[in-house]
């Protein structure tokens, strides 16, 4: 995509949400399983690693925000958000200024290791670049990297995830795409405004070259090969030099 579709793809999200915020929470949030397994998980993996601040990367109306502020009070959390209408209605809902604020997930505006953890839920996939979002995330985090996304390689039927996979093996997925999406590379929907086919898998390796140890956990029902069968995934991931990890004090089963 170019700078012009990239912009206009901008704009047609923004005002996706403009027509829909009053509505977000009960759309996005309530009933969302995967994001819920996935933030319970984040929150009990910051307290075991002594994190004391949390960045969230495209908060919606701070559906993490107020999570982590509700079960680690002593965590400094701050998200970023672009809608600004979206931001009125965390402010609504008793967010500061300073909590959810304006910014760009793909041009962080914090110093390397500002923060002890940077995360995000659901919002990589309406991202253009997100690659380029996961480098910034990796930037600005300085013990851990957190995300919670779609895997859409393992979305559809059995012989639509099949086919896709063949596609992705063959090093063919971004032409099947850019057909599929008629040249736009994204899609449009009521539920989920403008989207991008995206997989979390396709910046596992990016993650990994930063992070060890690197977990990954099906945050829906899927088989035992999360790449093949999980339509979202959340994955965790240590930084190098957060090292030594916590888990090399963990006392083995005998």
């Amino acid at each position: 995509m170019g700078p012009k579709s990239v912009s206009e793809a901008i704009e047609l999200q923004r005002a996706y949400y403009a027509n829909t915020a009053t509505r977000y929470d009960e759309m996005h949030v309530k009933g969302s399983i995967e994001h819920a397994i996935a933030l319970q998980w984040l929150i009990a993996m910051a307290d075991y690693l002594k994190v004391r601040s949390i960045l969230d990367v495209g908060s919606g109306t701070g559906r993490a925000l107020f999570a982590v502020k509700n079960q680690l009070p002593s965590v400094r959390i701050v998200g970023i958000e672009p809608s600004a209408d979206l931001r009125r209605v965390g402010a609504e809902n008793g967010l500061t200024e300073g909590e959810l604020i304006d910014g760009d997930a793909m041009d962080l505006a914090f110093a390397d290791g500002s923060f002890d953890l940077v995360c995000e839920f659901g919002a990589l996939h309406h991202i253009p670049i997100p690659s380029k979002a996961v480098s910034e995330m990796l930037r600005v985090a300085k013990i851990a990297i957190f995300i919670s996304d779609a895997n859409n390689f393992g979305q559809g039927s059995r012989i639509s995830r099949a086919v896709k996979q063949m596609l992705n093996a063959a090093g063919l997925w971004p032409l099947a795409d850019w057909v599929k999406t008629r040249g736009k590379g994204y899609s449009i929907s009521d539920g989920d405004g403008l989207a991008y086919s995206y997989s979390a898998f396709n910046d596992l390796p990016q993650i990994r070259k930063a992070c060890a140890p690197v977990h990954l956990l099906n945050t829906r029902d899927s088989g035992p090969n999360l790449y093949r069968d999980a339509g979202t995934v959340a994955i965790l991931g240590i930084k190098k030099a957060a090292k030594p990890s916590p888990f090399a004090e963990m006392p083995l089963g005998k």
